[in-house]
Formats: structure tokens, sequence, C-alpha cells
């Protein structure tokens, strides 16, 4: 088989057997160069980006590196420091089928395989389903068209692709999903080649920043000088095809009421991030949605009209363990962070019982603001993925807000920042204007160069326009719309919505009194293990996500205790007696009912019951004597030693000033 190679020493060929080794290639390639580094050689399928060392061929055969008869590789080096000059080099005959001059080669050498950046993503749970199947949209026999039997098939019934433009057209599917998209863009191999992992993956992240150092080497690096080849290539922004996300659900409306309530109670704008898990989406093809069961706030400051947050936040690692440590049903992989949320409402004066709806299709649906924040998130939280040459592509993280309708209710909409979005936010090109439905585009300065920017539109004339984006564009060029909505059944992993939710000072208190009064009065130090006691109260109460964090900062429970809670009380069977009995067994279960039991109120003791006695059974005593007023006669107690509470005729000891149990003052 013939392999060619273009680098900017010329075009040559290489003839090679798809059993040979990766080194042999290496080795030929590197004859093919002028006074190279053999540690700067690298290669590519295509003439910028997705550039690779030539370490990575050591190990692998010709074949398995997915390099067929014909096949086109880019090669760029540095020369060497100090090397003597030598001529065209022989081993590779040129396009043209003259020989080079012979120089010495230098050696490849064999050592263990090394992973590429591909292999090594860890991909989520629904990725890995989605690379399994096929996609095929399955559509059933035609009654006018097929002219076949019912075991035939024909291009009007056949399965159509899962990126199919007319199906999704007809569906008012606006995006393609991710799985969708990367079987349009390298549809699956047929033969001894399908399904291997070693061949290029198809995607290549976008950077509009300038390459340094050069990939010619012949500048200095940026600022100092640049060129064509290290200099990013103009931008024509437009609407993304695929989408990351498809779908955005929440597990339970509780969920929604309860992040809403803390707007409620103050009038201050909420932020939240959303913990949930990634599943499949069946309402698109090969589709995925992000599941919510629950919103944690960070600290933060509201404000009638915005909040401020700092970020990372100062317990980000601990809440995204626990996340991690929450798996529903016992999937290896647990919860996550999916995406963020925030409150933009504002009540309407006339009527207080509605929200004024600011926005809508004349004025924004995703301020420049918001979409540069959800850009710089969507950096910091980039998706693992086999088909990306740098192990990892675009982002999961969802962008949620909560704000008026036309009708003056409440709704969410769902939004992702597009690639280039979160492109440009990375090479420091765009920033928010006062007009929340204009982005900026930076002026040049030292150290920042700004390619040319454009963007397409209809005019008046309904003719396709290009425009320059200097120095501002519409928002709506950087956004990707999601559906959102609520499942048919409601199975949400955490039972209860009821205990405090964290960072709100003054409207919800969230410390140990709060939860040791209610295990108290649930009896939670009396549920034994393996007694068939009803134990529902208990888990409905611990089975909430605010719970479960509370409990990883007291510091009552440790790593080993954590886990068991959180598998435990995540997706909990109320209706199995025994359910609970993984944490009754655990010894950090038995410090947390031992501070109960010290810490918690004081069980109520009945008031002695007075000795019934008749007439009729003591007839020496006169029935006068039987007429003893309710409260002893003495006013003060039910005997000489006690004191009855006139409120809540709880018998306390004769010393007592207050009631035990109500706390008001016994005299009076």
């Amino acid at each position: 088989m013939l392999i060619r190679v273009r680098s900017k020493d010329g075009n040559f060929r290489l003839e090679l057997q798809p059993t040979d080794d990766g080194s042999v290639l290496a080795t030929k390639i590197i004859d093919t160069t002028i006074d190279a580094d053999p540690k700067s050689v690298t290669m590519s399928n295509q003439p910028r980006g997705g550039e690779l060392p030539l370490s990575l061929l050591n190990g692998r055969t010709v074949a398995s590196l997915g390099l067929k008869h014909g096949d086109l590789l880019f090669i760029a080096y540095k020369p060497a420091l100090s090397a003597p000059t030598s001529p065209v080099p022989t081993g590779a005959a040129t396009l043209s089928g003259a020989a080079g001059v012979s120089s010495s080669s230098v050696p490849v050498v064999a050592g263990p395989v090394s992973k590429r950046p591909w292999e090594l993503a860890q991909e989520d749970a629904v990725d890995t389903y989605w690379r399994q199947k096929d996609g095929k949209i399955p559509r059933s026999r035609d009654t006018q068209f097929c002219k076949h039997g019912p075991n035939g098939m024909c291009d009007y019934c056949m399965p159509l692709e899962p990126h199919d433009a007319k199906y999704h057209a007809d569906h008012s599917i606006k995006h393609l999903s991710f799985h969708s998209y990367l079987r349009k863009v390298a549809p699956p191999k047929l033969g001894a080649q399908a399904g291997t992992s070693a061949n290029m993956p198809p995607l290549e992240p976008l950077d509009y920043k300038v390459k340094v150092p050069c990939p010619s080497a012949s500048h200095k690096p940026w600022p100092e000088g640049i060129c064509t080849k290290c200099q990013p290539s103009a931008i024509t922004l437009q609407s993304q095809p695929f989408r990351m996300v498809d779908h955005l659900e929440f597990a339970s409306p509780a969920i929604i009421d309860r992040f809403l309530g803390g707007w409620r109670a103050s009038g201050e704008q909420r932020f939240g991030w959303m913990v949930g898990r990634y599943e499949k989406y069946d309402e698109v093809p090969m589709g995925v949605k992000a599941v919510v069961e629950a919103v944690h706030e960070p600290p933060q400051e509201g404000d009638l009209d915005g909040l401020s947050l700092e970020l990372p936040w100062e317990d980000e690692e601990r809440i995204e363990k626990v996340a991690r440590m929450c798996s529903k049903g016992g999937a290896d992989d647990g919860m996550k962070i999916v995406g963020m949320i925030w409150t933009d409402l504002t009540t309407n004066t006339e009527d207080r019982s509605k929200s004024v709806c600011k926005r809508h299709a004349d004025s924004y649906f995703l301020s420049s603001l918001e979409t540069l924040f959800a850009a710089k998130v969507q950096n910091s939280h980039p998706a693992a993925s086999r088909s990306s040459s740098t192990g990892v592509f675009s982002s999961r993280m969802v962008a949620a807000v909560l704000s008026g309708t036309p009708e003056g209710g409440i709704d969410v909409s769902a939004y992702m920042a597009s690639e280039q979005a979160c492109a440009m936010v990375e090479a420091d090109m765009i920033e928010p204007s006062v007009d929340p439905g204009i982005v900026r585009v930076k002026e040049e300065a030292e150290g920042r160069y700004i390619p040319d920017v454009f963007y397409r539109f209809r005019n008046e004339y309904g003719l396709e326009v290009k425009q320059s984006a200097k120095p501002c564009f519409p928002v709506e060029y950087l956004l990707v719309t999601l559906t959102h909505g609520f499942p048919t059944v409601s199975t949400p992993a955490f039972l209860s919505t009821d205990f405090p939710i964290e960072n709100r000072p003054g409207v919800e208190n969230q410390d140990m009194p709060t939860m040791i009064t209610e295990l108290s009065k649930l009896k939670a130090p009396e549920l034994r293990p393996e007694h068939r006691t009803d134990v529902s109260k208990v888990t409905k109460y611990l089975s909430d996500w605010h719970l479960v964090a509370f409990l990883g900062s007291t510091g009552v429970l440790d790593q080993a205790d954590m886990l068991t809670f959180a598998r435990v009380l995540t997706h909990p069977d109320v209706s199995d007696p025994n359910v609970l009995d993984p944490i009754l067994k655990n010894e950090g279960w038995g410090t947390l009912m031992a501070i109960v039991r010290e810490s918690g109120p004081a069980p109520a003791r009945p008031s002695r019951p007075a000795p019934s006695a008749d007439a009729s059974d003591f007839p020496d005593i006169p029935p006068e004597a039987f007429d003893i007023p309710a409260d002893g006669g003495g006013g003060g107690g039910g005997g000489s030693d006690e004191k009855t509470c006139p409120h809540c005729t709880f018998a306390n000891p004769a010393g007592s000033a207050d009631c035990e149990v109500c706390g008001l003052p016994l005299e009076g």
C-alpha cells in the first residue's frame, strides 16, 4: 500500500505493508525531512489541527492506525539546532518519480504503547449506551408504496439514519443530537475496521487563539511575530447544527417550587447548581437528556435585579464528591452537576400574583452577560469524548432561567452556549454589552489577536447577507435552545425536600438542632436493624439531598459512612421495612443517634391519673369528701412534689418555674 506524505520539503510516497509496525512508518517519515528534530515531528490527516507526535505510532500496525491505500498525511517539524545540511533523503520516492539522495535516518526506538488522549477519555454512561446502538429510525410498511410481503423491505420502509433531515423537519427538531451528528460526520465503517477505536477521531475542538509556538518555527512566538500558520482563520458565526443535551427534565415539580421559595421569601434573585445525571432521550434520535434531582445553592448575595457569586465556590469539590456517591438503582456512576439555574423575576406592581415578562422575541432570551457566563462554566466543565482528538469536546452544562411568561406566570427556559461562543470566550475575543441582546467584539490589544468575525442574516428583501460582527452582533448567534419538562410519572431519587436549604441566611437555617429535633420526633433512636417496624417516615425524611449534603459537613460521618448513607437514601424503597438496615448497622448512625438522645427534647411524661373512687365503695366516708377540684385543691400541682402546667397540663417537678414541654410560666 502507498501512503502519501506532504511537508514543507515536498510530497512523497511511502511503500508499506498493512502489517508493518508504526515505527517503520515513523522512520520513513523522518527520512523525508531535512534536518528535522525527531522529537518535534508531528503528523495529521488535515493541513491544520489534530497534530500527533510520531511516538504514538510505536507498537501499532499500519492497518490498526486506520490508514488505507492512498491516504495523505501532513507532516510538520522543527529543525534540529545543530545538524549538517543534508539533501533530499532516500528511502522514499517523490511524486515525480525521481529518487532522492541518501541521508542518515534517525531510528525510532520501540517502547511501551502509550495511549492517545481520546483512548483515555472516560465517557458518560449515556455515551457508552449510544455507541453500542446504530440509532436507526424504524419505519413501518407503507401501504401505498410498499409492494413486497411482510418480511420484505424497500426504500419506503427501510430504517432512516438518525440524522435524516426530512425526519427532523417533519418532527420540528431544530438540532441534531450529538451522537446523530457523529453518525453524520463519521459514518460507522464496515468490514474489518468496524468498531475499531484506533481510527483518527472525527472531531477537533475549536481554537481561536494564536498558536504558540508557531508550527512552522519560522519566526518568533506571538506577540513578537505571526504568520498564516499560527494565526486563527476568519470566523463566520452560524447556528450550531447539533446540541450536546437535547432535553432538560426535572424529576419532580417540588424541586422548582422549593427553589422558588427563596425568591418568594426574600424577593431577591437566587442561583443554584442542578444535581442529576444524563440519560437517553427517546423523543429525539440518539438523544440525551439531563435529569435534575436537586438544586444546590452555593454562597451568594442576591439583589432585586441580580446576584453575585464567587467561582469556583468553596464547597464545590465536596458537593461533587457527595453527588458521585448518590447513585440511582445502584449504578456505578452516581450523580453530577449537570447545569445551573437562576431566577430573573419581577412582580407585577398592578397584580402582585403575576410576574413581569422580560424575555421574549422582541427583547432577548438569554442576555449577553448570561451567555458569556454559561460559556465560561462550560469551558470549565468539558465533556469527555472518544470522538475528539483531545479527549474532550464541548460541554453538557445546561443553563436554565426562571422568568415571567406573557400570561404572568413563571416558566423555565433552557439554553446552552454554542461551541463557537465557548471558543471565543476562551480566546478573550468578546464581552457583554449594556444592551442585553448584543455581544461586543473586543478591540485588539497587546497580546490579544482578534481575527475577522462575520455573521449572516436575511435583510428586508429576503436575501442572505454577510456582515462584519465588529463591533457587535446579536447574542442569538451564540445560543443553542433546549426543550424542558417533567416526567409523566414522577419517581424522584430523593423523596423529601423539607429539610432547610443551604446558604439562605435569614430565610432558612440549616443546623444540627433542626435535624436532631425532627429525628427525635420521628423516634429514630428507637429503630433497630432487622426489626419489622415502620421506617417509612424516617426514610422519607432522610431521603433529602440537602440533608445528605449537610451530613457530609457535620463531621459525624466518615467517608465510608457517607457512601452508605448516600447509596441507601437515593431512590429508596419505602415499602421495604429493612431498607434502612445498612444505615442502622453503621457506626456513624450510632454516633448520630447518641447525639439525638443527648441533645434532643425530653420525652413528654404523662400526668398521674387521679384514682377512680366511688362513694358506694367507702360507706364510712361522707359523699362530699369525693368532690375534689380538678386542680388538686392546691392550685399548684397534682401533688406535693409536682406542679401541673395550666397551659398544657404537663406535670412538672415542684421546683420548676417554667413548663418543660411548652416553656410557658407555671404561675399565671
